[in-house]
């Protein structure tokens, strides 16, 4: 599906190049929206003073030599110099219809795919996820259904932490409450928020806990099978927990994805050695340290990279160089995308200096930082319970769902639903509704989590875009057609086709945007704007009541265009879309 504003560019370009010579073909035409036109030509104006001409005669010059068949119905040229461009009917409608006829919505895959990695989630073994898991858990699976559906090579990475200290005072809980609690599903255990308070209360209040738990952290480290059988345990219970919450969000996820801290442990002795003897580690104050240049204290000095702590022990900052490395040198990735909270910026930045020091990042392998933004209450403040403790995530949904069928009920449908659909239907809703109002701004952005808005039915709500595609089904159900069966050809009358038409045409660049810059909210925007123009549609141009048979089936397949870029474009950013509702 070709962007209008990249067609119109390389026609300008073109113009450029024969006005002014080769060398001008490559100049930016500054193509941008327009309250004259469809689009705009805005480069006169720089140009001019290259050339040493009046703007508008340079606008002039690239008017005389546009070539505007087949795509351009109207050329103007408008104030001091800009070229506004109106695109011909015929072409918005033909591209809308090869757009219809092709299972991709003619988005193209990459011409260059690569390997990505991206790493999101990462909740820790043996403690429940919480709100702070949200975000990045559902952003990093938009961004790696976009890329997927891009054509790339995307490896879904749950970074897990299943290693440290902390899991020897929680194999010893585990051992003092039985280890068949776990085999039956106990709660003492399978709640995990309470298992892991339990534990570290033992180890601050009681000696010999604390004595036996320092012990059994120097046997998983050192790989006592039974010790390592007891963590496994553990990473197996908080791996049932896990995959209950990603199927209630409707994540990707898998236990194949989950490569967690444990993994890097015996490549993390080598990476120190490799920056050793790369000179780029060296010792400060008892500790291995890197110093990658440009980063420096209030006073000055300049801030490490820890590599290894002065007792000998290895940090997040060991684990995530071998990471890179490993990435690198064995899986041979192009791209890696950390999709984790904003506050780590500064830790990344440097982690991924020392990286390029080393000669495992370069211009052909980068790695980058989506930061995530904090969802906060409705009062400002980061969103906690009323009692101040942090919101568990699967209580969030749950009241997210419940909060959709009161909401749902409350609505005049046009046929019943028996009790199935509905739980079905409105778990849809609530769980969009939070997903969508997530995805739907700036990952790095904060956001205040009101349940109210969010689950509105009207506005630029989850809700909203669900019953947009509900609505386009319902008209195919009273037509007794569906909506594959709708072929055209599209034909554009009304300004409202014309403009829902052209809409659809911006998917493929939209898409192309959102994957080049892990940023979800690109999509979850643009499908709004979609919706809005369907809206409008909808409501000037009668589908199945339409004058004559030529203008129905010109609808219908309009609307069949716009069901199939709803749903494509919410089914990657994992927003579900029910048949009816």
């Amino acid at each position: 599906m070709p962007d209008p504003q990249l067609v119109l560019a390389a026609r300008v370009q073109a113009a450029l190049s024969a006005a002014f010579g080769p060398s001008y073909a490559d100049a930016d035409p500054v193509i941008r929206p327009s309250q004259f036109a469809d689009l705009q030509a805005n480069v006169a104006l720089p140009l001019a003073k290259k050339l040493g001409r009046k703007p508008r005669e340079v606008a002039d010059e690239i008017v005389r030599n546009l070539d505007t068949a087949g795509v351009v119905s109207d050329v103007e040229v408008s104030g001091p110099g800009f070229i506004n461009l109106t695109l011909s009917d015929a072409w918005i409608a033909g591209e809308a219809q090869r757009a219809l006829e092709d299972e991709r919505l003619a988005v193209p895959t990459a011409g260059e795919p690569q390997k990505i990695v991206v790493e999101y989630s990462s909740p820790n073994v043996a403690k429940e996820m919480h709100v702070g898991h949200l975000r990045t858990t559902i952003v990093g699976d938009a961004i790696a259904r976009i890329l997927a559906f891009l054509g790339h090579d995307v490896v879904r990475d749950n970074h897990v932490g299943d290693w440290g200290t902390p899991f020897g005072m929680l194999i010893e809980h585990l051992l003092d409450l039985g280890e068949d609690a776990a085999a039956r599903g106990d709660s003492s255990v399978s709640d995990l928020t309470a298992f892991y308070q339990a534990a570290r209360e033992k180890f601050e209040g009681d000696g010999e806990f604390a004595d036996r738990s320092r012990s059994r952290v120097v046997a998983l480290q050192a790989g006592e099978p039974e010790t390592l059988r007891l963590w496994n345990v553990l990473v197996d219970v908080s791996k049932q927990y896990f995959n209950t919450a990603y199927g209630q969000l409707g994540v990707t996820l898998t236990d194949d994805d989950i490569r967690g801290e444990s993994f890097y442990n015996d490549l993390l002795a080598p990476t120190v050695q490799e920056l050793e003897d790369k000179g780029i580690a060296v010792i400060s104050d008892g500790a291995l340290c890197a110093f990658p240049p440009g980063f420096t204290g209030r006073e000055g000095e300049p801030l490490p990279v820890i590599i290894r702590k002065s007792d000998g022990g290895y940090n997040y900052s060991t684990t995530d160089l071998a990471t890179i490395r490993y990435r690198v040198d064995t899986e041979h990735v192009d791209r890696m995308i950390y999709v984790v909270g904003a506050p780590q910026s500064l830790h990344f930045q440097m982690v991924f200096a020392v990286a390029r020091m080393a000669g495992w990042l370069s211009d052909e392998v980068r790695a980058e930082h989506a930061q995530i933004g904090n969802v906060l209450g409705t009062d400002g403040k980061i969103l906690r319970t009323r009692a101040g403790g942090t919101v568990k995530l699967s209580e969030l949904l749950d009241e997210a769902v419940e909060r959709a069928g009161a909401v749902f009920d409350e609505i005049q449908h046009d046929e019943p639903f028996d009790d199935a659909t509905r739980a079905e239907i409105v778990q849809a809703v609530g769980i969009g509704a939070v997903k969508y109002a997530d995805l739907s701004v700036a990952r790095d952005s904060e956001y205040v989590f009101d349940f109210d808005r969010m689950i509105s039915f009207n506005g630029k709500t989850g809700p909203y875009l669900q019953y947009a595609t509900a609505r386009i089904r319902s008209i195919f159900r009273k037509g007794s057609l569906a909506p594959e069966d709708a072929t055209g050809p599209i034909v554009l009358g009304h300004p409202a086709e014309r403009t829902l038409a052209l809409e659809l045409l911006g998917f493929g660049a939209v898409l192309k945007q959102a994957g080049d810059t892990a940023e979800p909210h690109r999509l979850a925007s643009y499908i709004y704007s979609v919706a809005d123009a369907y809206t409008t549609f909808y409501e000037n141009c009668p589908v199945l009541k339409a004058p004559d048979e030529a203008t129905k089936a010109s609808r219908l397949a309009l609307c069949a265009a716009t069901l199939h870029t709803l749903v494509t474009g919410l089914g990657l950013l994992g927003v579900p879309t029910p048949e009816r509702m």
